[in-house]
């Protein structure tokens, strides 16, 4: 493991230019908005199963044909209440965003989806069995009176379909052989499924036919479920881009494969975002524009510009260095956990490997430090790999921070965040090695997903308590 302490530099104002007037920064959200959203997640799934025991759910247990049909209502509204929370996850509503973090959200998001998804199978099959029981049809003619004869009965099958299609493209195999910008438009499908898979439940449930305030619930429910999605992955993004006018202004190579942009525009000090963060962006009148992209910032906002710094990973981020300087710029966000305002201890040690250095050296530059209060410990696979080398070593002479670079191809013999040069050494004594009072630390890691597990792996093993810990995964 090679070692280069470099002992970090300030950026501000150019010789003659007034400084801007400091950037508003990120607000800080109580963290009782993370138990809120829990408690109206199972309040609403209560109250759906409470609905079908009111309207004797549990009475109809008494023939075969009643079973079926009333285990297919109850997995059926339970599957819309998934919906409706699936929704809500992805809405982007701020202060649910900064209490959970959109990749923890992303991860709910999963596992909230297929649960989902498979009540909404076990509800299909149950009714068609249920009904199939008390009548003479037969299977296959319950279910085609049921599609052609029930109302909204098309819509739902519509719907069935177009969701049934996100789902197989979310598993693990399908992301894989898709290109992100495809896999995204496909994904925007759920929407379209969710509207058309919804009414059916409303002029068909028994559980709503002439029950008028259990109607009016459930509208106001997915209502909100529209406006949040509506004025936060919409609106907001809509009015942040004209509001502040945001062109290209310049782009620069960072060394082989690696591009920064910066952005300017007006009035940038009133956009809440802090060093760390990401945007979602889409570069205006060019290829792909249609489709957004993350990309963390690489710079503390100063009030004047952005930049954002990536790997040429794919079509999107390769497309960044073929910009021209005027193009104009759509945002959304920020996003992320991977700032200030989650710190909560005087020592910091940031963590990063690859282009995950890029929220790392913002926040280096950004954090409130005394001398050896902040270490940076940039993990890559070869010299030539390294950015920013220049910048760290001017940020960390100004501010008195320690950054340590670890080089080298990861080790096989184990799963480890370390270089096979450092093999011999547990993956916590190589960061106590690197940082001695690991555990009086914040912890701030950026990477590879199975890196960071391994470093996160190794920060509990190290005495750093889990709520210190701060992670963003950039993963879909």
């Amino acid at each position: 493991m090679s070692a280069a302490t470099i002992t970090p530099a300030h950026h501000g104002a150019a010789a003659g230019q007034a400084p801007a007037r400091r950037p508003v920064g990120v607000p800080r959200t109580p963290q009782w908005w993370r138990d809120l959203a829990g408690t109206f997640t199972w309040l609403t799934m209560l109250f759906v199963v409470a609905l079908w025991v009111r309207n004797g759910g549990i009475q109809e247990f008494r023939s075969l044909a009643g079973g079926l049909s009333t285990l297919g209502r109850v997995t059926g509204m339970v599957s819309a209440q998934l919906l409706l929370i699936q929704v809500l996850l992805m809405a982007r509503i701020p202060m649910v965003e900064r209490s959970y973090g959109q990749d923890e959200l992303a991860r709910r998001h999963r596992l909230v989806g297929l649960w989902s998804f498979n009540l909404m199978w076990a509800h299909l099959v149950l009714i068609w069995l249920g009904y199939a029981a008390s009548s003479g049809a037969g299977l296959w003619g319950t279910i085609v009176d049921l599609v052609l004869n029930y109302p909204g009965m098309l819509l739902a099958l519509a719907g069935m379909v177009a969701l049934c299609m996100v789902v197989v493209t979310s598993f693990r195999a399908s992301r894989a052989a898709l290109r992100y910008e495809s896999w995204h438009l496909l994904h925007l499908y759920a929407y379209l499924g969710v509207g058309l898979a919804l009414p059916h439940q409303l002029w068909t449930g028994q559980d709503f036919v002439g029950n008028l305030a259990a109607t009016a619930f459930w509208w106001t429910l997915w209502g909100a479920a529209i406006v949040c999605t509506l004025t936060w992955r919409v609106g907001l993004p809509i009015w942040r881009t004209t509001r502040h006018r945001l062109v290209v202004e310049r782009v620069y190579s960072e060394g082989p494969g690696v591009t920064s942009v910066v952005v300017s525009g007006r009035d940038l000090d009133r956009i809440p975002v802090g060093a760390g963060q990401f945007f979602q962006w889409r570069f205006l009148g060019n290829p792909g524009a249609s489709r957004a992209h993350p990309y963390s910032l690489s710079a503390a906002p100063d009030g004047r510009s952005l930049r954002i710094t990536a790997a040429h990973l794919g079509d999107g981020s390769a497309a960044l260095a073929n910009l021209k300087p005027g193009s104009r710029v759509m945002i959304e966000g920020p996003y992320g956990r991977l700032h200030g305002g989650v710190r909560r201890r005087r020592k910091v040690l940031l963590i990063a490997s690859g282009i995950g250095v890029t929220p790392m050296r913002a926040l280096l530059e950004e954090l409130p430090q005394g001398p050896g209060d902040i270490t940076l410990v940039y993990r890559a696979r070869e010299q030539t790999d390294l950015i920013f080398t220049n910048e760290l070593l001017a940020l960390a002479r100004a501010r008195g921070a320690r950054v340590f670079t670890v080089m080298g191809r990861r080790t096989t013999r184990r799963p480890s965040w370390l270089p096979e040069s450092a093999a011999h050494l547990s993956d916590v004594d190589a960061l106590r090695h690197l940082v001695p009072d690991l555990a009086d630390h914040d912890v701030y890691v950026c990477g590879n997903p199975q890196w960071m597990d391994r470093v996160e792996e190794a920060a509990l093993a190290g005495g750093v308590p889990e709520a210190n810990i701060h992670v963003e995964r950039f993963v879909y």
